[in-house]
């Protein structure tokens, strides 16, 4: 079988063409973590890839998305001559189109198996009731919520919950903690990428409120793990309720 020559600068993508068209990935970047032990060469961040060492793998096509990529690089990447596919995701029907018109490119044979499991799972899931409301931070110092048309937000409201900032005017915004706070959430949803929040750094800045920590590769990544995430997510959001931190 013949693949086409694949640099991935999106984790997501890198994970499901490695899944679906193992031999085509010649590179991709020092984020992309899945699967494990991906022996691929390294050509930097989402943010600052080396436009050189992606000309020199002379790839026949590089994947992108919209919002990983930034715009200047991709340009870059087109004037070098390389082909980009850009991607766009903000809703989870849009990511299983767009994984399919990946993999398609990148020469797979056929829809892979678990792009069939994936949705599956997420049509089985039904939606708690009564829904809960939800501030989700991705980072702090300064402190940045989703906002409005995202991918994440898309996943949590098919999940029962409902973010306060769905129409905020930007996607990703700057909220003090003090606002968030003072929006008295039913739980704050607290992914481990991009900024990596955990027991001991996050619940602490909400006392009284559920919090739930829960896997951004999950809850933001487009690919083979969104079959797990439909039911994962649903168990990590139920944990909150247990998950209290405690004014001091």
């Amino acid at each position: 079988m013949t693949f086409a020559r694949v640099v991935s600068l999106v984790p997501s993508l890198t994970e499901a063409v490695a899944r679906s068209a193992p031999g085509a990935l010649a590179g991709a970047t020092d984020w992309c973590t899945h699967p494990a032990g991906l022996d691929v060469v390294r050509i930097g961040g989402t943010k600052n890839p080396d436009v050189d060492r992606i000309a020199a793998l002379v790839p026949d096509l590089v994947i992108a998305n919209e919002e990983e990529n930034r715009a200047p690089d991709l340009d870059a990447l087109r004037a070098a001559g390389l082909e980009v596919l850009v991607t766009e995701v903000r809703t989870l029907p849009q990511a299983f189109g767009e994984l399919a018109r990946v993999l398609t490119a990148c020469g797979a044979a056929g829809r892979p198996r678990w792009l069939d499991d994936a949705e599956a799972a997420w049509q089985a899931v039904a939606p708690p009731t009564p829904r809960r409301t939800a501030v989700v931070p991705v980072w702090r110092r300064p402190w940045m919520v989703l906002g409005r048309d995202t991918f994440a937000g898309d996943l949590l409201s098919r999940l029962g919950v409902d973010h306060l900032h769905a129409d905020h005017p930007q996607r990703y915004p700057r909220v003090p903690l003090d606002e968030l706070r003072a929006a008295a959430p039913d739980l704050v949803v607290l992914p481990d990428e991009p900024y990596r929040f955990t027991a001991d750094d996050g619940p602490d800045a909400f006392p009284g409120l559920p919090c739930a920590l829960v896997g951004g590769r999950h809850l933001t990544w487009y690919g083979p793990s969104l079959a797990e995430a439909a039911a994962v997510l649903p168990r990590e959001l139920r944990a909150a309720g247990r998950r209290q931190h405690r004014a001091t």
